[in-house]
């Protein structure tokens, strides 16, 4: 992972990058160049373990922990990448937590941390790198959101709603950041293969009732790719939109 390649130089963010998807996200803009901030909320073992990774392959990178939806938290971690590396050219907003529920079952606390972890969470770490990402000159927001906030699932109102939220997000900030020559977009990845924690259901109930066209599923890496082009120097001319990454499963 010398920083040869298109994001040689550049500074990435990226939440929730531990594992799964985020994990091959940190990995894949390591691979392409960026130094990465890679975060967790709590399990510093598997943060370190992915940038253990990124270091053995010749890349930079560094750790922190925080809850995305605690603007205090936003600010240290982005204070981290700045100590880190003097700057943040890159946030990927990927940072989730996934329950099934039966909506009748939903309290506001559950349904407050799910929206606090994934829209505000999205909200407060922009902000909170927004003065850098303008400082860059070429700064870019991906946010990862998901199949079902475009098609809907039984027991997600929560996840769904949040979900869909990042797409609105997303529009709103591509014309907002755009004279700062900031892209921002979303990826929507569905039906892939990850390990899922203990809060989050093994098999999620609405993959029973879907299938890809290409007769499998995705994996992380895939996601990864999409990420990566949306923030390299090819991307520059795609603002506001949302990148569907699912084997043909929903075509918008």
């Amino acid at each position: 992972m010398e920083a040869k390649g298109e994001l040689a130089g550049r500074i990435a963010i990226v939440t929730g990058s531990s594992r799964n998807i985020g994990r091959a996200i940190a990995l894949s803009l390591a691979e392409a160049g960026a130094a990465i901030l890679v975060h967790a909320r709590g399990s510093k073992p598997e943060a370190e373990a992915v940038a253990a990774e990124i270091r053995a392959a010749g890349g930079r990178a560094a750790v922190a922990l925080g809850d995305v939806a605690k603007p205090e938290d936003t600010r240290r971690i982005a204070k981290a990448a700045l100590q880190a590396f003097g700057r943040i050219d890159i946030l990927v907003n990927n940072a989730a937590v996934r329950r099934e529920a039966e909506f009748g079952t939903v309290d506001y606390s559950d349904w407050r941390e799910v929206l606090g972890t994934i829209l505000d969470g999205a909200f407060l770490l922009t902000q909170a790198c927004l003065p850098e990402l303008k400082r860059s000159g070429a700064g870019s927001v991906v946010n990862i959101g998901g199949l079902t906030g475009h098609t809907g699932a039984e027991k997600r109102v929560h996840v769904v709603a949040a979900k869909a939220g990042l797409v609105g997000l997303t529009k709103a900030l591509a014309h907002d950041l755009a004279p700062q020559a900031i892209t921002v977009n979303c990826v929507s990845p569905g039906m892939i293969d990850t390990v899922r924690g203990a809060s989050a259901p093994s098999n999620p109930a609405h993959h029973a009732t879907r299938r890809t066209l290409v007769g499998r599923r995705g994996t992380p890496e895939e996601v990864a790719a999409a990420v990566r082009y949306l923030c390299g120097p090819q991307a520059r001319f795609v603002t506001g939109q949302t990148i569907h990454v699912n084997g043909g499963t929903y075509l918008p």
